[in-house]
């Protein structure tokens, strides 16, 4: 009896993705032409959880004209930044049996601009990419060629970006497959970025795996090491890469639908909380993105019950 019921709710959990798909997720990620009107953000994109490319969006923006790896060098190249670098690439990403996380280090930005111009080496590669706000704490002098909002998106939130991130990074930096709590604004201000995107209904389809988590450290000689973070709890992460799937292992997988877009220059990504996404980008792509928390409301439980469900019957 348990168990025909458990293999029912399973049987319901494989076909929810499908469903879901056919009433709310777009075929391909729409463009917009213009910004919408706060009530048409709220009511048309962040009510339904519908990602949509905007362009002219950055118009109005001095960084669009004036970013580029030597402005960046004029304006703010003594600037110390903090700077992830990996062996491979992969910043907070599974790696055998670990969760690792990057090599934090504190460089001038003209040290990431040699490298990015091809003017200097360094071990692994580099990734301008943290995320606790670092575009007002780490590099101030940038901020009078945006905006410190987006004024349409803040309005219909009801609130202000609780973070306002600077990207920069080489073309081999790949932001491995997740999900975050945010309402995410990403525009690129030069370069492309390429997103692949599953809506949240995807999750029965999408493994989880505990992890021990661990630092790369980067030694005397320019190796890698990965250090254990012994204090720390096991971090439930996506092992599987959406581009080369084992779906021997993560059969599931394959049912799931992914959307791809690219990200042009000019153009911003309004991105739902809760999509998974997996991002990559061409060599010294520059980019911002504001991060509204999202509203804890009825669709959040909902999914965090899908969540516990694929979890539960063991479809994870």
């Amino acid at each position: 009896m348990a168990e025909a019921a458990l293999d029912a709710v399973r049987r319901e959990l494989r076909e929810f993705p499908a469903a879901a798909r056919e009433l709310s997720v777009p075929l391909a990620v729409p463009y917009l032409d213009k910004p919408p009107t706060p009530l048409q953000f709220y009511r048309d994109w962040v009510c339904p959880n519908r990602p949509c490319i905007i362009r002219n969006a950055l118009r109005h923006w001095p960084a669009l004209r004036k970013w580029s790896l030597p402005y960046l060098r004029a304006t703010v190249g003594s600037t110390e930044v903090s700077v992830a670098v990996t062996p491979d690439g992969y910043a907070d990403a599974v790696r055998g049996n670990r969760f690792v996380m990057p090599a934090e280090r504190r460089l001038p930005l003209s040290c990431v601009l040699d490298v990015l111009e091809g003017q200097a080496q360094h071990p692994g590669v580099l990734y301008v990419q943290k995320q606790c706000s670092n575009l007002p704490t780490e590099l101030p002098q940038l901020l009078p060629d945006l905006e410190s909002h987006v004024p349409w998106a803040s309005e219909a939130l009801g609130r202000m970006p609780d973070a306002v991130n600077f990207w920069l990074g080489e073309a081999a930096a790949v932001t491995s497959l997740h999900k975050d709590h945010y309402e995410n604004l990403y525009c690129v201000v030069s370069g492309e970025k390429r997103f692949l995107l599953h809506p949240p209904s995807d999750r029965p389809f999408i493994p989880y795996e505990l992890y021990t988590p661990a630092t790369y450290q980067l030694t005397e000689d320019g190796s890698f090491e990965m250090v254990d973070e012994e204090a720390m709890e096991k971090v439930p992460w996506i092992p599987l890469d959406p581009l080369a799937p084992n779906l021997a292992r993560y059969p599931s997988y394959s049912q799931a639908r992914a959307l791809c877009c690219t990200v042009q220059a000019g153009e911003m990504l309004y991105l739902p909380a809760l999509w998974f996404h997996h991002v990559q980008q061409s060599h010294g792509c520059i980019a911002v993105n504001y991060w509204y928390d999202m509203e804890y409301d009825l669709k959040y439980s909902y999914f965090q019950l899908l969540d516990s469900l694929t979890k539960a019957s063991g479809l994870d």
